[in-house]
């Protein structure tokens, strides 16, 4: 059985709780649906750790070409791809013609 406590003094600080690196740590609001599979919807916050290590699976956040957007690392084949959790939105190839970076 899961349990849960209530703080009556509301003395919970969101920041000890969510955040472990906070030099490393910023907040960034999601547009789009590519993401809803996994539960990421337009206006959610998201809470990003640019100290963790991007492996194959995560869900990252991606600058390509200029852009920012949030996907799923596949990593097949010495390949990398950004893949979104929404089938309506095709997987991006990483290559070497393209300007792309992990937050």
């Amino acid at each position: 059985m899961t349990t849960v406590t209530f703080d009556p003094d509301g003395s919970m600080d969101l920041n000890e709780v969510l955040i472990k690196h906070p030099a490393y740590t910023f907040f960034m609001r999601a547009a789009g649906n590519s993401m809803t599979g996994a539960g990421i919807y337009p206006g959610d916050i998201l809470v990003v750790d640019r100290s963790l290590e991007a492996t194959d699976k995560k869900v990252i956040i991606a600058i390509v070409n200029g852009d920012l957007t949030v996907k799923r690392l596949r990593l097949k084949d010495g390949r990398a791809f950004l893949v979104a959790e929404n089938e309506g939105y095709a997987p991006i190839e990483i290559t070497g013609h393209m300007e792309c970076g992990v937050w």
